[in-house]
């Protein structure tokens, strides 16, 4: 049971590491979410918008490569131009766009105050 258990871990590792390796959006999406959470030590949010903060990036993270998964798999289906394939992969990307809105909007309700009165002291 825990060499199983030892296995999945490692192939959880494995698929994170292969998308690390190859997926320059989820690179750009740890910069930024680097970016972040340093803003918010610099402005010292608060316990529940850290919460937000986190949850935010979490859930980019994995929806970002719930993409790739998907990418990964349509390839998988055909390695041939298929409309159908591109409006899938197009669909997935459409959801993680709209999430980086969404991301950004909230992130703004959370900074922008605090920038604001850190600009004008």
């Amino acid at each position: 049971m825990i060499k199983r258990q030892y296995l999945s871990f490692k192939n959880a590792f494995f698929g994170l590491i292969f998308i690390l390796k190859s997926q320059t959006n989820f690179k750009i999406h740890i910069f930024l979410s680097i970016l972040a959470l340093f803003l918010a030590l610099f402005l010292k949010i608060s316990y529940y918008e850290w919460l937000v903060i986190i949850i935010l990036i979490i859930m980019g993270l994995v929806i970002e490569a719930l993409n790739t998964i998907i990418e990964e798999a349509m390839d998988l289906i055909s390695d041939s131009w298929d409309e159908k394939i591109k409006i899938i992969k197009d669909m997935a990307a459409g959801a993680m766009l709209i999430f980086a809105f969404g991301s950004v909007f909230i992130a703004g309700l959370i900074f922008l105050p605090k920038l604001l009165i850190f600009v004008i002291k």
